[in-house]
């Protein structure tokens, strides 16, 4: 069964075929889990949207219509999940706009790199928590929808004929609207971010002192760099199109180098719903 197209698995799984069901669980999992993480921050409410966006997934299979691709109607289903999830602690404690963003990282000290000696973490990975940490904050300063834009067509590359349906609009409006995003972004970065540009005011090791003293980056435990064996790079699709210029294009590779995280002992969770006999009753499954 591992070699069914979505579709035909769609097909068993409606029919009650837990095999089924749990094959297009881990499918997804992983896909929705770095949606939400790369949308809210925080891994613990990444996790309940997976789950949650997963339920809702497997749950509503019987409304599956072939009116488009299977991958197509569950993005849809997860995006919406994630774009009208409650108000996120990412959402509360992080800025909200670009120039409140840069306050907040102006004010944290610069200091040599520390010595990593006894640390549960090394140099590297360090700077690779720090550099993935401070860009996923940078796209809480988009409104919801134009993080959402902008992960789904500028980080992962879907084409803007998927996207346009996965949101519900044209497609000249979603090209519109990541156009917008990628600008926000590239602006503030080729503005401030050491990565971009070797001379702006920020760069990740001068922070790092004052970030793991402050709790902020713990390196006994890792929020996105820890327990990972592929980046972003390597599952994202195609281009949308060419770039603006040559920061634009700059400003997605970097982003395109995140860990790519697979929900810890998620299956698990997935079996224990599938197993229960509220999901029994759902499904007619003896």
């Amino acid at each position: 069964m591992n070699k069914e197209t979505d579709e035909k698995l769609a097909e068993y799984a409606a029919s009650g075929n837990r095999q089924a069901l749990e094959l297009l669980a881990k499918r997804y999992r992983d896909y929705f889990y770095n949606i939400a993480l790369k949308m809210y921050f925080y891994p613990e409410d990444a996790q309940d949207i997976t789950q949650e966006a997963l339920i809702k997934l497997i749950t509503n299979l019987s409304g599956f219509e072939n009116r488009s691709s299977f991958k197509t109607w569950a993005y849809k289903i997860c995006v919406n999940h994630i774009i009208n999830f409650r108000k996120s602690k990412a959402e509360k404690l992080h800025a909200s706009s670009f120039s409140e963003y840069w306050k907040k990282i102006n004010s944290t000290e610069d200091f040599d790199f520390p010595d990593t000696s006894g640390m549960c973490a090394d140099t590297h990975t360090i700077l690779d928590e720090i550099k993935t940490s401070c860009m996923t904050g940078m796209l809480l300063c988009l409104s919801r929808e134009q993080r959402m834009v902008y992960i789904l067509g500028g980080i992962f590359g879907l084409s803007d004929s998927m996207c346009s349906e996965i949101l519900d609009i044209t497609r000249d409006n979603f090209r519109q609207k990541l156009s917008r995003a990628r600008k926000s972004i590239r602006n503030f970065m080729t503005e401030k971010c050491g990565l971009v540009k070797p001379g702006n005011p920020c760069h990740c090791g001068d922070k790092a002192k004052s970030l793991i003293e402050s709790g902020y980056i713990n390196p006994g435990n890792l929020r996105f760099c820890r327990d990972y064996t592929l980046s972003i790079e390597k599952i994202s699709e195609k281009k949308l199109d060419d770039f603006d210029d040559f920061y634009e294009e700059k400003c997605r590779k970097l982003f395109l180098t995140h860990p790519y995280q697979q929900p810890p002992g998620f299956i698990d969770d997935i079996k224990n719903i599938i197993e229960s006999d509220r999901f029994r009753s759902i499904f007619n499954i003896n």
